[in-house]
């Protein structure tokens, strides 16, 4: 049964990407992470585009490795087929953008691990499973890489698996150009074109710039080489023209490059050719594998290269299919795609990791609050950050490594706990508000440009709480919006998804509207929380004012989280089954109904570490089972 649409096969490897752009390599100070390589990239690309597609490639036994492994999981690409490799390394990629014609990039490949495939990691249960296998260029300039290569092309000829070739020339990785010519897209060579021409016949599919096919064909002329391809293969030629887009050729070569099939192109502006290829081949390996027309799968290839050429990166420039529809139905309005505010959302929205469906969250983040108990009780604040790793330790009980759990924890005085939650599986936020500010303030270590961001994690949440009203006056109102502004701002640029907590009981009376009016001014001045954390409404009436307002602006939004304000159990228990009621209500963020005691307690000596963990243990499980009963009664009579 075929249970994959497409396996890529070759390269992976880590791209560290300079962060400032028109300068040359040299100069840049700090680079961005991704994974890289043409099938990596591919792999990832067709995932995103709703195909199921699958990488074989080897990685090293470190760090780098187990981030393109857990990055390809990310994005849904199936990695049975990545093998970890003991003795090599995971290749390296550093690359930059100095202009529109200057993209400097150095390979760091020197005996690394996907250069290590061979034939015995091909296997022909895994490659049955495909509708389709690609091949890239690269793969076959090494007798051990191309044996691999080679047998799985043959596997899939024998299942009735499409091929296709991204015929990818790196002259540098064939070993014909020196280190520094990373950029160089192509040097002749005859040896290159005889190894290409002999497998030719073996693909459905060929894709390449004009550049690509002068070395497949063996001319620069790229009407004869298109022709001296025709004659070894019947396979569907796909001639990339840059900006003028791409033309296919199912049959014999015309005279002109004008008279193959074509789809639209898209004005945009040029900020990154790397990695464009891999976005176009993505783009037209859905159209492909969907039975579209040429003109239609090579639309979606161009629209896919364009969103590739407008943004920072590979792999993350590369459009869902929702983004995909969208652009097509609408069109380019900012030649810039990057600098498209509607566009960005959708391509944030519907690009985040992670299912988080379900939220059981255990809020100790509280910092004002702790150090009024412990002032209370006699004891140093010092012992604070000892207490959350106590919360931390009762919330990865409760979790027992399901999906759905989360802790909400702070940098300052819970530090070693919210570094310890690092890697635990749990949803980790972190609060960057000043505790109990109005106007609201950050936290010092943020720095006033939220620059402080930058030293997060991409996994933690940036959540920040507001005590804000729709009544508030227009001072207060400007100072807090521009602080969120800021902070939200900071938060995209830094990767990292944004959690907006409003608390307006807090500040003056409250209706059913109240949340929902502030919901739809945060809207309106450019906020979009991936995350909400309302408190918990009265009636009902109040939560679907809420969810309308979230809905109607941001349908893709995370969702929200109800937080517990103190109340005892039975009366959290009444808020969550009127909030689980609600779909867009994921569950639930409470703090002091779980710690509170077993923090009295444990600051004035009267319980140890053990009977501390085992208290808030039992208070947050209680907790979860409370909010998944409400949650299995959705529906029903109240």
């Amino acid at each position: 049964m075929k249970t994959l649409d497409v396996i890529t096969i070759g390269r992976a490897s880590v791209d560290l990407y300079g962060a400032q752009v028109g300068g040359r390599l040299e100069d840049m100070g700090s680079f961005q992470k991704y994974i890289g390589g043409s099938p990596a990239n591919i792999a990832a690309g067709t995932a995103r585009l709703g195909l199921k597609s699958a990488l074989i490639t080897r990685v090293g036994d470190e760090h780098m490795g187990r981030f393109i492994r857990e990055e390809l999981v990310r994005e849904g690409v199936d990695v049975r087929g990545v093998v970890t490799d003991p003795d090599r390394l995971t290749a390296l990629v550093l690359l930059g953008i100095r202009d529109e014609q200057q993209f400097p990039l150095i390979f760091y490949r020197e005996n690394c691990a996907d250069m290590a495939l061979c034939e015995d990691d091909i296997d022909p249960a895994f490659i049955a499973k495909a509708r389709a296998v690609v091949a890239t260029g690269t793969h076959l300039s090494h007798p051990r890489t191309e044996a691999a290569v080679l047998k799985a092309l043959h596997l899939a000829r024998k299942t009735g698996a499409q091929t296709a070739l991204d015929i990818d020339y790196r002259p540098n990785l064939w070993g014909l150009a020196g280190h520094g010519a990373g950029e160089s897209r192509f040097v002749e060579s005859a040896e290159v074109t005889a190894k290409l021409r002999a497998t030719l016949h073996l693909f459905d599919l060929i894709v390449g710039t004009e550049e690509e096919f002068h070395i497949a064909g063996g001319t620069t002329d790229t009407i004869a080489a298109l022709r001296a391809v025709r004659a070894v293969t019947g396979a569907t030629l796909v001639c990339k023209r840059g900006p003028m887009g791409a033309a296919a050729f199912e049959g014999a070569i015309p005279a002109t490059l004008d008279e193959g099939q074509s789809g639209p192109g898209f004005p945009i502006e040029v900020f990154n050719v790397l990695g464009a290829g891999d976005g176009f081949m993505s783009g037209l390996l859905k159209g492909w594998l969907d039975g579209e027309p040429w003109p239609v799968a090579l639309k979606y290839a161009n629209a896919c290269g364009a969103f590739a050429v407008s943004r920072h990166g590979c792999t993350p420039a590369y459009p869902s299919w929702d983004e995909l529809q969208f652009f097509l139905a609408r069109g380019v309005q900012q030649k810039a795609l990057r600098k498209d505010a509607a566009l960005e959302q959708i391509h944030w929205s519907s690009n985040r990791h992670g299912d988080w469906s379900a939220m059981h969250v255990f809020a100790f983040d509280h910092r004002m609050q702790l150090e009024e108990v412990a002032d209370a009780c006699g004891a140093s604040h010092e012992k604070i950050g000892n207490f959350k790793q106590l919360c931390l330790k009762a919330a990865v009980a409760v979790a027992a490594g399901r999906p759905g759990y989360g802790v909400l924890c702070d940098g300052r005085l819970g530090r070693d706990a919210l570094f310890a939650a690092t890697g635990t599986g749990l949803w980790i936020g972190r609060p960057a508000e000043w505790p109990g500010a109005r106007p609201l303030t950050l936290e010092p270590d943020l720095g006033r440009d939220c620059g402080g961001l930058g030293e997060w994690p991409l996994g933690h949440v940036v959540k920040v709480l507001c005590f804000c009203h729709p009544d508030d006056s227009p001072k207060t109102r400007a100072d807090q919006e521009q602080t969120l502004l800021r902070l939200f701002s900071a938060s995209r640029r830094n990767r990292l998804e944004f959690l907006l907590e409003i608390i307006p009981s807090k500040v003056a009376p409250v209706d059913d509207m109240t949340s929902a009016r502030l919901i739809q001014r945060f809207y309106d001045i450019g906020i979009y929380p991936d995350w909400w954390k309302l408190e918990p409404f009265r009636t009902d009436v109040a939560w679907r004012n809420a969810c309308d307002a979230i809905n109607r602006n941001d349908p893709r939004t995370r969702g929200i989280v109800v937080l517990g304000l103190d109340a005892p159990e039975a009366e959290l228990a009444q808020s969550f089954a009127l909030a689980a009621q609600h779909d867009l209500v994921k569950g639930f963020a409470v703090g002091r109904t779980i710690f509170a005691e077993a923090a009295r307690d444990w600051f004035e000596g009267r319980i140890d570490d053990v009977k501390a963990v085992a208290q808030m243990s039992e208070k947050f499980a209680k907790l979860c089972a409370i909010w998944d009963a409400a949650r299995q009664k959705k529906g029903k009579a109240l």
